[in-house]
């Protein structure tokens, strides 16, 4: 009890930093980061199955329930025959067929439901135990509010596809796809803050920390990227690896009128800024594992950069491999795992560059 009242004053006063009681928070951060990755594959299992469409309504409480008869059953696939996809993509689908999809699509709205109940509930127990200090309430307020926006713009992506199109707005997706992998990177990074080494931690706005952030960000911008290349289904054209329709430089990258409608709405300007993207993003990442990895780097840095450079790797491989086979439902998945690892692999080398015990350096001895 004693030990209890120490950590809830700590707490209150600001300054617990380091503790035990930051333990359980920690470990409830890292599944809730686990979570939102399982949300952002579900979502891109929903996609590559066409699946996104089939529940026409929001209700956010009701929506729990899915259809119990024949009769609600009968009902949903009514209301799924009103919209264009439907009619153009799957005139004639059986209720079978319909209740396939229609469960993909159930399925990602009720881990979106479950991981809402699965951070509210243990943060109002910490909360109540006083194991969420002062500086952190803000945060994980932010964080709660975030997932919430994004339930209603996953809503907002939904629409675009229920009138005038046969799927959703490319557009919509990217922020849906963004703000998820945001999520990720803010659930980490809070995570990290609060690892129980990190008492005496210095901050360090060092050349190291401004490329690992400028490496974040361009990862960042890939994902998005990647989000228009699934919204246009870019990847199931040009199929070819390291050349687009033959060429090192496609023709008809800025066909359309006026010429920015090219960065977003060419399906092979789309596909082609994906790649170059990624040509940057290995550039970037291999300077700064060169960096981190210098004969007098910490055995912290060393292992940062090496999983930087196992992460990108992996995903350079997955990438060339999803677009090889046209984008096969297994591999779009694992390469949208990919961009998360690389993701939190960037923002690990960021944090061990801004956060640390000792400088990146080691000291002479």
């Amino acid at each position: 009890m004693a030990s209890m009242a120490q950590n809830t004053r700590s707490a209150q006063d600001g300054t617990m930093t380091v503790d035990r009681a930051t333990a359980p928070v920690r470990l409830w951060l890292y599944a809730m980061a686990a979570l939102v990755a399982a949300m952002v594959v579900v979502g891109g299992a929903t996609r590559l199955t066409n699946s996104g469409l089939s529940i026409t309504e929001w209700k956010p409480i009701l929506g729990m329930i899915p259809p119990l008869s024949a009769a609600d059953w009968a009902d949903a696939f009514a209301k799924y025959k009103l919209i264009p996809q439907y009619n153009v993509l799957n005139r004639g689908m059986t209720l079978e067929a319909f209740k396939f999809i229609f469960w993909w699509e159930w399925g990602h709205r009720q881990l979106g439901r479950f991981i809402g109940v699965a951070f509210l509930i243990p943060f109002l127990i910490f909360w109540a135990r006083g194991l969420i200090a002062p500086r952190l309430m803000p945060k994980l307020i932010a964080l709660f509010a975030l997932g919430g926006l994004q339930g209603a713009v996953g809503w907002y992506m939904v629409q675009s596809g229920l009138a005038d199109r046969i799927d959703v707005s490319q557009y919509r997706l990217a922020l849906h796809l963004s703000i998820a992998v945001a999520i990720f990177g803010a659930l980490l990074w809070v995570a990290w803050t609060l690892r129980e080494d990190d008492a005496q931690a210095r901050v360090d706005a060092s050349p190291l920390y401004r490329l690992a952030q400028m490496l974040c960000a361009l990862v960042f911008l890939q994902v998005a990227l990647g989000g228009l290349v699934a919204g246009l289904k870019a990847g199931l054209a040009h199929n070819t690896w390291p050349l687009m329709d033959g060429r090192i430089v496609p023709n008809g990258l800025g066909v359309m009128t006026p010429v920015w409608r090219n960065l977003f709405e060419n399906a092979l300007t789309v596909q082609f800024n994906h790649r170059l993207t990624a040509y940057a993003v290995a550039a970037l990442a291999g300077l700064l594992i060169w960096r981190l990895l210098t004969t007098d780097a910490t055995e912290a840095a060393q292992r940062a950069a090496k999983w930087l450079g196992a992460a990108v790797s992996v995903q350079i491989a997955l990438g060339i491999w999803t677009l090889l086979a046209r984008v096969p439902l297994w591999l779009g998945l694992a390469h949208q795992l990919g961009a998360l690892a690389v993701f939190a692999a960037a923002l690990w080398c960021a944090y061990i560059a801004r956060h640390s015990s000792e400088p990146i350096r080691r000291r002479p001895q």
